[in-house]
């Protein structure tokens, strides 16, 4: 029977867990839970990937940290494979518990007694998907948040069990909403799991489950178009896009017929004196891009085949054409 049909209490160090995960910000809900005690049986992870200019295989961040733990570890290429699915069973977990993973298929993650736990980055129902932690500072999001819930057939649609607010501050980017969500969500969860094995945690549905009419954010996966600046917006819908992307995968623009990624700017509130997406500089120590209500001054960028610099190191560096 599953959890939300039964109030039956146990000690959550006796619960045999799997973990699934394959980024850094996996490693902290995997860490919280090995330092509260919990007894997590295996990991499942990424294969092993190229990367870097040798192609070396590189391992996924989860698994680095389960070698140093001696947590078992597990790698299937298809999650479907008869033989991932044996050893999943053979290890007779009581939860499995998901952060920062891929789509699990129903045989999965319907396999231990008290189901799936998944560690989502925003306050569900809003933002279900691939970027939420993007989307929401992309579209202006003063309040985001952590919900741990129940998985089911429907991507982020499961039961709620529990969620916790983060503010986004205006100097934040996704880098650092992402560092301090991964904190907030390793915290949260070893509370969730706690609460499961107590039976005191209780799920409950996401409203626009239970017919509730609600407006939806969404945060469908980041592909480059996503990424490329429209000037002919405010100049704070531009601000947000740069903060949203920053510091991957980098909003974009063109200058001088270059791709120009920028991973931090300035607002200037005027009324500007070019088109849209024109720029002036001094080229010493400034560039701007006008937008419909002002500009935005660069102060972190990288161009097309160089480094990320500041804006000054830039400056210096490089030659604009004779016309500007």
């Amino acid at each position: 029977m599953k959890s939300n049909q039964t109030t039956q209490k146990t000690d959550y160090h006796d619960l045999r867990i799997i973990f699934m995960g394959t980024p850094e910000f996996a490693v902290a809900s995997l860490n919280a839970l090995v330092l509260a005690g919990c007894n997590v049986v295996a990991v499942v992870t990424a294969p092993d990937k190229p990367a870097g200019r040798g192609m070396q295989l590189q391992e996924p961040a989860v698994k680095k940290y389960a070698k140093s733990k001696d947590i078992p570890v597990l790698q299937p290429e298809k999650l479907r494979s008869p033989e991932f699915i044996d050893n999943l069973r053979q290890l007779k977990a009581d939860l499995q518990v998901v952060v920062a993973f891929r789509m699990l298929p129903e045989i999965v993650w319907n396999m231990a007694p008290m189901g799936t736990v998944n560690v989502h980055g925003s306050l569900l129902p809003q933002y279900r998907g691939a970027a939420p932690i993007n989307w929401a500072i992309i579209n202006g999001e003063k309040i985001t948040g952590i919900t741990t819930f129940k998985l089911k057939h429907e991507i982020d649609t499961g039961n709620i069990l529990l969620q916790e607010k983060l503010a986004i501050n205006e100097d934040d980017n996704a880098g650092t909403v992402h560092d301090r969500m991964k904190e907030l969500g390793a915290r949260l969860l070893v509370e969730t799991v706690i609460g499961l094995a107590s039976g005191e945690l209780k799920e409950k549905p996401q409203p626009d489950q239970t017919g509730e009419d609600i407006s939806l954010h969404h945060a469908p996966r980041i592909f480059t178009e996503t990424c490329r600046i429209n000037w002919k917006q405010s100049i704070e819908n531009c601000h947000n896009l740069i903060r949203g992307l920053s510091p991957y995968p980098g909003a974009f623009t063109e200058l001088e017929g270059k791709t120009l990624k920028i991973f931090a700017a300035t607002k200037e509130f005027t009324h500007p004196l070019g088109l849209p997406g024109s720029f002036e500089t001094d080229r010493k120590t400034y560039l701007k891009f006008a937008a419909t209500d002002g500009y935005l001054h660069l102060t972190d960028l990288q161009l097309q085949g160089k480094k990320r610099l500041p804006i000054g190191d830039f400056l210096r560096g490089y030659r604009f054409s004779d016309n500007v």
